[in-house]
């Protein structure tokens, strides 16, 4: 069985959950006593005491701003995730582990299968335990292949869970519990959505782990962090189409639309990473297409910057978060500006036959043209392309200036050693690069310079999971099919029935598999006498448990008993259908809209049901017919095509 890590080789990580949580109650102590003391200083006109509350007030924020500070410098921990690589990589943003409580389930769901499935609770107690241990197991995932395998095994076998216990009108009574990622805020739910939406949530996350921890100076280690990093945005993506009403704030459409943008921009930033890693960067093309590559990552994360500062985002996102994102932006802007500049010029003018294929290129390259001669003459003449490239890097120095003021306003940032040395070293290569080009005699004016035209050769792909991949049985197997023993299908008590063959056989028609339908019953015959009626379902014969048995078993057994005659065990499901579409909307409406629903979520389990339901459907009324058509007279040999009477 799979296994989670040893939980005490994880306490980095549960350490930083528990103080989150323990920061979050001092919070809210903080807020709660600030109300008390707003409300005391509006109510009172006495001086002295509005003084001694205001002075009491300023206490109280200032203690307010240090808690945040420590809560966002916990959140920021990004070290616990990122590589032990020495070579430079800019920092990634990974997220942090939902952390849960323990859940024992071993009383609720015994109970149920006595009470649901009229069999012995106690006798399912390994498989109980087995599931338990699994969830036990999926709170510590390892950050590799297995970590995500042990997610997606789990998250498959609550759709089993969900099937056999979770019926649409009424909650098994037990809450799930998890904490927020960021906030370490503790939410409850008795809707099993929530526990899956947040294995789903912990399965985008530990894919961010994985990719922040690639070594992306090596071509594997970037292809590995574009694949994780994808695949944690289809996560995050598939949470937010597919389940709502989150109790918890990192699971809302707001945060979740954030966290597939901020994951796509990580995605864009490592393809930058692999082009100038691949290209020989001394040609005027590849420079060019660099800078386009560079101006869609600053794209990008100016699109996630908005985000973040969104109203229902921006209190709750780490100012760290919005600031790293910001100082990206500007980084790759500056970063596209000097890619431009050096292709101007460091790039020999071109040769006739170049001219052509330079010229396509840079008629799509600015956003808007730049001013002067055409571009053929501009790309012909090396002093205007140098005019061009020295107002490209002035506006790339800016960039660089602005990227180190914002970076240096954030004291967690300002302790990333590795962003700083980043930022500094592109400032100083475009300084030098300034330096070199300008000429003393320089008179004119040095012009704006259009911003770059963003393109990128490789988009971002959102992956979503393929829960596929990792096959599960279902463990509690042993309550039979699940199309007919699930938790929205009532029967009535088991019988047991003792029938002996008459000279003509049993006296009954059967007709289907797993488990086998007594589709006739001949008036007075054995059968009958025995009180066996059309609808029954055959769940065992002389004690042999038979609901899974095919056609062909169930007959073996029956023809094989002798005068003593054959003990069979039969059930029949009340209403003989599924619940009808009033009720399930009726359950549906009652069940609250508080709670975390997964509306198409379910739509992978109602077609699997959906085929159980017309085949009962078609059934019931088949018996129907061929009841009138035993009363009416004709003798009962109308047997169906897949029938057999015995």
């Amino acid at each position: 069985s799979q296994q989670g890590c040893d939980p005490f080789a994880q306490t980095q990580r549960s350490k930083l959950q528990h103080r989150r949580a323990r920061i979050n109650q001092q919070i809210n102590k903080e807020m709660r006593m600030r109300a008390g003391a707003e409300n005391l200083f509006r109510a009172t006109s006495n001086h002295k005491v509005k003084e001694t509350v205001a002075l009491e007030l300023s206490y109280v924020n200032s203690n307010l701003q240090l808690l945040k500070e420590e809560l966002e410098e916990l959140n920021s921990s990004m070290d616990v995730y990122q590589n032990d690589s020495e070579s430079i990589s800019v920092p990634m943003i990974p997220l942090g582990l939902k952390e849960t409580k323990e859940l024992d389930l071993l009383v609720p769901l015994r109970d149920f299968i006595s009470e649901h499935y009229g069999e012995e609770g106690v006798l399912f107690e390994k498989e109980i335990k087995e599931f338990m241990e699994l969830r036990q197991a999926m709170r510590t995932p390892s950050r590799n292949e297995a970590g995500l395998e042990l997610l997606m095994e789990y998250y498959n076998q609550l759709y089993f869970l969900d099937s056999r216990f979770f019926p649409p009108t009424k909650t098994l009574g037990v809450f799930f519990h998890w904490y927020d990622s960021l906030t370490g805020v503790p939410s409850h739910q008795r809707a099993l959505a929530f526990e899956k939406g947040s294995v789903l949530f912990n399965l985008g996350a530990l894919h961010t782990q994985i990719g922040a921890r690639q070594d992306r100076a090596s071509l594997p280690g970037l292809n590995q962090a574009i694949d994780a990093f994808q695949k944690a945005a289809g996560a995050f993506n598939y949470l937010k189409e597919n389940f709502s009403n989150a109790p918890s704030l990192d699971m809302s459409a707001a945060s979740l639309t954030m966290l597939v943008r901020l994951m796509v921009a990580q995605v864009q930033e490592c393809v930058f990473e692999k082009m100038t890693l691949l290209r020989a960067q001394n040609d005027f093309l590849a420079r060019l297409q660099l800078a386009q590559e560079a101006a869609r990552v600053e794209e990008v994360y100016s699109l996630v910057h908005q985000t973040m500062s969104q109203p229902h985002v921006k209190d709750y996102v780490p100012f760290s978060w919005t600031t790293m994102v910001h100082v990206k932006s500007e980084h790759f802007k500056a970063l596209s500006h000097y890619f431009a500049a050096i292709a101007l010029c460091d790039c020999p003018a071109p040769s006739d036959a170049e001219l052509l294929e330079q010229e396509k290129a840079f008629l799509q390259f600015h956003v808007t043209m730049p001013e002067g001669p055409s571009l053929r003459v501009l790309l012909q003449d090396p002093e205007e392309r140098r005019k061009l490239g020295k107002a490209h890097l002035k506006k790339a120095i800016m960039k660089h200036e602005e990227a180190m003021r914002i970076h240096g306003l954030c004291k967690i940032l300002r302790k990333m050693d590795i962003l700083q040395e980043v930022l500094s070293f592109a400032h100083k290569r475009s300084l030098s690069k300034y330096s070199e080009i300008d000429h003393e005699e320089d008179f004119f004016e040095t012009g704006e310079a259009p911003d770059i035209h963003p393109k990128t050769h490789q988009k971002p792909e959102i992956k979503p999971p393929n829960f596929s991949q990792v096959k599960v049985t279902d463990l509690f197997h042993r309550l039979g099919p699940l199309s007919m023993f699930s938790a929205k299908n009532k029967w009535y008590p088991a019988r047991r029935v003792h029938l002996m063959r008459g000279e003509n056989g049993f006296g009954f028609t059967l007709r289907g598999d797993s488990p086998v339908l007594i589709a006739g019953v001949i008036p007075g015959g054995c059968a009958a006498e025995a009180g066996l009626k059309e609808g029954d379902y055959i769940i065992s014969v002389n004690g042999k448990d038979c609901k899974w048995s095919k056609h062909a078993e169930v007959v073996q057994l029956l023809k094989s008993t002798g005068k003593e005659g054959v003990d069979i065990g039969v059930i029949t499901l009340q209403g003989s259908e599924c619940p009808r579409a009033v009720d399930r909307k009726a359950a549906a409406m009652s069940s609250g809209s508080g709670m975390l629903k997964s509306n198409k979520e379910n739509s992978r389990k109602s077609l699997m049901n959906s085929k159980s339901a017309s085949t009962l459907l078609v059934w019931s009324k088949k018996s129907k017919r061929s009841k009138k058509s035993t009363y009416s007279g004709v003798p009962f040999t109308a047997v169906g095509d897949n029938e057999a009477m015995y």
